[in-house]
């Protein structure tokens, strides 16, 4: 079995991944760290939740640390590593990661996204930063500003490079690389080989080693995975009497922003349900003190948004529920994975309105299966769900948040239901990504983040980790 420590990284990153409790690598980590050290452009087929993160981190930390310099001046730490993501929640995540294992290294990084004010990113430029996780349309900002230089960047990352391309950032993507040094290595993660990534590899890399690792199981056999059906305005109704008419005691649930976490936390609170909210704009103090009333009993349920949920690691949780859909499919499967760990049972409830069957349809394509039906006595829908018309194109689009508002409803004569017909098929936690705070790595994170959307593409609300 291959550890670690066999890899060819520092004492300094070992130490870091060894106190996440790591010592094996994934596989995807295994193959792909060994050629990024070689200095060879890197081709990876991955999904989120295989360990990609750490894949390109570790690496990337492991070239960069002969640049480490004690020394403040902006001049000692250009950007040499730029890399892209095609969210706010994705670059949360891979900073938290580079975070953690360059802890022990002299290095500085920072974030750079939109829906915040760019005065604190700009000073962070400024006192000198050698790694740079950004989304593409902040990045351009800051180059128009010319807060930024990019000249010196020795390596380039396009991770979940799939999305980037459904969001329609190929033109800044390509403006981006042409700011950049020739001579610089590449490395790009995508979930498929598509031909548009294809061909954007042929135009971006030299001779690249292609990786591609096995399609992990999507789904636990031990998770029992349920959809009920119901009105969007009687959602929070149903999920409190589904947790007291169960006596559940330990319920994850998770809703699509930090507003409609902290919400509906104090409206479970108010019917007598001890709830709390974890999300990125509470302190680390605060999370974790919710984190820890959770595990001992003294919260019945904690509500969370996706990204403030990565790296929570609870021992036997029994109950997973989505209040709201995610808007990108393999998030669901982030979601309920959660659950049934470590040979415990566990079960998945899906609280689905009307106007998220398009979402329901997109999650049942990924899985290749359509999920069970049931209709709680006493919540039943006003209309019955109907499947949205299959798109014209058979490759995956972004999702806006929007369901098809014309997608008919239907009364359901039984308890158990679906909505409509069969679905028509076109065609988690991330290993090594928990957080970190403190040691020497120099974490520039906005302030004063507004609730609004990047002006760029987006496909969703995008939440700020920390």
């Amino acid at each position: 079995m291959t550890r670690f420590d066999t890899l060819g990284l520092s004492a300094d990153i070992l130490r870091a991944v060894g106190e996440q409790g790591y010592t094996e690598p994934t596989p995807i980590q295994a193959q792909a760290i060994p050629l990024i050290l070689q200095g060879r452009d890197v081709l990876a087929a991955a999904q989120t939740g295989t360990g990609k993160t750490a894949g390109f981190t570790l690496p990337l930390l492991q070239r960069l640390s002969v640049h480490a310099t004690a020394s403040t001046s902006p001049a000692r730490h250009p950007v040499r590593a730029l890399i892209l993501t095609p969210t706010r929640e994705l670059a949360a995540q891979v900073h938290d990661s580079v975070r953690a294992y360059g802890k022990y290294l002299r290095l500085h990084s920072t974030m750079i996204y939109g829906g915040v004010n760019m005065r604190a990113q700009t000073d962070a430029l400024r006192r000198g930063v050698d790694i740079v996780v950004a989304t593409p349309g902040r990045l351009l900002d800051h180059v128009q500003q010319r807060s930024i230089d990019l000249s010196k960047v020795e390596l380039l990352v396009l991770d979940e490079a799939d999305r980037m391309l459904d969001m329609g950032f190929i033109h800044a993507i390509r403006r981006i690389m042409a700011l950049l040094r020739k001579d610089r290595q590449n490395v790009l993660f995508s979930a498929t080989f598509s031909p548009e990534i294809r061909r954007l590899a042929d135009s971006l890399m030299n001779d690249p080693a292609v990786v591609e690792v096995a399609r992990r199981n999507l789904e636990s056999e031990l998770v029992t995975q349920r959809v009920h059906p119901v009105d969007q305005s009687r959602k929070r109704e149903l999920l409190t009497h589904l947790v007291s008419a169960n006596d559940w005691q330990q319920v994850l649930v998770f809703t699509r922003t930090k507003h409609g976490a902290d919400r509906l936390a104090e409206q479970l609170s108010r019917a007598n349900i001890e709830a709390a909210a974890i999300h990125g704009n509470k302190s680390q103090g605060q999370r974790t003190r919710a984190l820890e009333q959770f595990k001992r009993g003294k919260v019945r349920v904690l509500v969370a948004t996706d990204v403030a949920a990565r790296g929570l690691d609870i021992e036997a949780l029994p109950h997973v529920v989505n209040f709201e859909l995610p808007n990108v499919p393999e998030d669901y499967v982030h979601r309920i994975g959660r659950t049934g760990r470590a040979g415990a049972s566990g079960v998945a409830v899906s609280l689905v309105a009307r106007e998220e069957a398009p979402l329901m349809r997109d999650i049942e394509r990924l899985l290749k299966r359509k999920l069970e039906r049931e209709i709680v006595p006493g919540f039943e829908p006003n209309e019955k769900f109907v499947e949205p018309a299959p798109r014209s194109r058979p490759e995956r689009k972004p999702q806006s948040g929007r369901a098809n508002g014309n997608a008919a409803f239907g009364k359901a004569s039984t308890g158990k239901d679906g909505f409509g017909g069969k679905p028509q098929f076109g065609g988690g936690k991330p290993a090594l990504g928990r957080k970190a705070r403190g040691g020497d790595i120099r974490a520039e994170t906005p302030r004063n983040e507004r609730r609004r959307h990047d002006s760029r593409p987006q496909t969703a609300a995008l939440l700020r980790g920390h």
